[in-house]
């Protein structure tokens, strides 16, 4: 591998070389890559101005450089150690500069495998022990109130090394705290090229940043953590540092899993349910249409009622069925997004509902100006609009001038779709509950099946959006619905 390859170097976690270098090289003055034949392949502008292209320059043999060191025994040990691990931490060197000093650094490695056969890179990042930990600590009521904090918390300072560890941070990672100082940060959370470049990219952000990691203990146990990067001052005017806040989230993570799990089962046990009820619901319907058909004219009135209810609870009990089997279809795989013009979908269902909105007089009005495109799935967009709308005239009771407007537009969120009518609005009692399936409230002395606002929600919270409404009694009812652009 020479210094041009290495852009196009791919690691086995899926992450470019590049990327992984470039994050680094944001926070870390010196470092220093070698390839899997110990020739440099890359190495920061601090090392090149430091130490000088006569000693070191990418495409020599790293082992070139051993002799000149001013005590070349230190890397005995290092190498022998790199035989069984992939990151070593505060390795102590002493290296040779340009003006001819010997500099004492310490040096944090670390081996990512290349995707390439018996392929890895050697990353090697040093600071410099001249100057000691830039921060005081002190003895104060500050230091007592860091160490004291439930969450693990880690002062690094402007070079991205760790200055301050308090014994939360020990105890997450089952280290002696006082020996996680002088460690690089981005080199501290395991052996995974992308949680390497995951710190360092949250680290030299401007004002920190926010990420989630898989950290390696002492004991060789792996952690999921969460990490916030915060920046501030170390005093007034002075340079600007980083605090790490570490949080373990494998209960989270469980809990997680097993809600996910529940709702799987749950969602096969709606969908298994449905399937079910469509044979005796065929049945059903089938011998009520047959009892009418030849045994109508030997009933009586009470008689026929009976068949009509029978057969109005056997359609409810089909939407009912048909509607639990689609809110357990959404989310899955075998949607397709794409920036669907909503004026397509708003005049078909304008078509299709026209019978009903001529038999009760109510104007479904669009809104005149072209509206933008929707990403969404064309089916869902169908689903939500025709529910919103459905519901409308549902429930839009008697007013004077019956109206519903459907607009659409793009906000910063994403985009925001409202369907309003000006109908009898919804009792403030009602309005906590209106999105949960199976509540419905009566209609002209009917009942729905109470799952088309719940199919809504599920839509658009599928998408990482959200739903709403506003309403008040004999005011009509707005319902909103956020979802993301991108």
């Amino acid at each position: 591998m020479n210094a041009h390859d290495l852009a196009s170097t791919k690691l086995v976690d899926g992450l470019s070389a590049k990327q992984l270098l470039e994050g680094l090289g944001r926070v870390y003055r010196w470092i220093i890559v070698t390839d899997s034949r110990r020739r440099i392949v890359w190495m920061s502008e601090g090392v090149s101005s430091l130490f000088g292209s006569e000693t070191l320059a990418v495409g020599a043999d790293a082992r070139n450089f051993l002799p000149k060191l001013p005590r070349p025994e230190q890397i005995f040990s290092l190498r022998a150690e790199l035989r069984n691990r992939s990151h070593l931490a505060n390795v102590p060197l002493e290296l040779p500069t340009r003006d001819g000093r010997r500099l004492p650094v310490e040096v944090s490695l670390l081996k990512v495998d290349t995707v390439e056969p018996g392929g890895h890179l050697l990353i090697a990042v040093a600071r410099s022990l001249e100057s000691g930990p830039p921060l005081s600590q002190g003895d104060g009521p500050e230091r007592a109130l860091v160490e004291a904090a439930p969450d693990a918390i880690l002062v690094l300072d402007s070079d991205g090394f760790v200055v301050f560890a308090n014994e939360a941070a020990g105890r997450l990672t089952g280290r002696d705290s006082a020996t996680l100082v002088g460690d690089p940060a981005a080199l501290l959370f395991g052996e995974s090229a992308v949680d390497v470049e995951r710190i360092a990219s949250a680290v030299g952000l401007p004002d920190g940043g926010e990420c989630r990691v898989t950290l390696r203990r002492a004991d060789g146990a792996q952690l999921p953590v969460a990490v916030t990067v915060s920046a501030f001052e170390s005093s007034p005017g002075g340079e600007e540092c980083r605090a790490l806040f570490l949080r373990d989230v494998s209960e989270r993570d469980r809990v997680e899993a097993d809600l996910r799990r529940t709702n799987e089962e749950l969602e096969h046990c709606v969908t298994s349910l449905a399937h079910d009820l469509r044979s005796p619901l065929v049945a059903l319907l089938g011998f009520s249409r047959l009892l009418r058909q030849e045994y109508e004219t030997l009933l009586d009135q009470t008689g026929r009622h009976f068949i009509d209810r029978i057969e109005q609870a056997g359609r409810t009990m089909e939407s009912l069925v048909h509607d639990l089997l689609e809110l357990s279809r959404i989310g899955r795989s075998g949607e397709h997004l794409a920036m669907v013009d909503p004026r397509g979908v708003l005049a078909q269902l304008k078509g299709e509902l026209k019978p009903r909105l001529d038999e009760r007089g109510i104007e479904l009005k669009l809104q005149e100006s072209a509206p933008p495109l929707v990403l969404s799935d064309r089916t869902r967009l169908y689903q939500l609009l025709s529910n919103l709308i459905g519901n409308a005239l549902d429930h839009m009771g008697e007013p004077e001038s019956p109206r519903i407007e459907v607009t659409v537009r793009d906000e910063e969120e994403g985009h925001h779709i409202v369907v309003r009518d000006n109908g009898r609005g919804i009792a403030p009692d009602q309005i906590p509950r209106i999105f949960e399936p199976f509540h419905s409230v009566s209609r002209e002395g009917r009942r729905g099946t109470g799952m088309g606002l719940a199919i809504v929600k599920r839509i658009a919270e599928t998408r990482g959006g959200r739903v709403w409404v506003e309403s008040a009694p004999g005011e009509g009812a707005s319902f909103h619905v956020i979802l993301p652009s991108s």
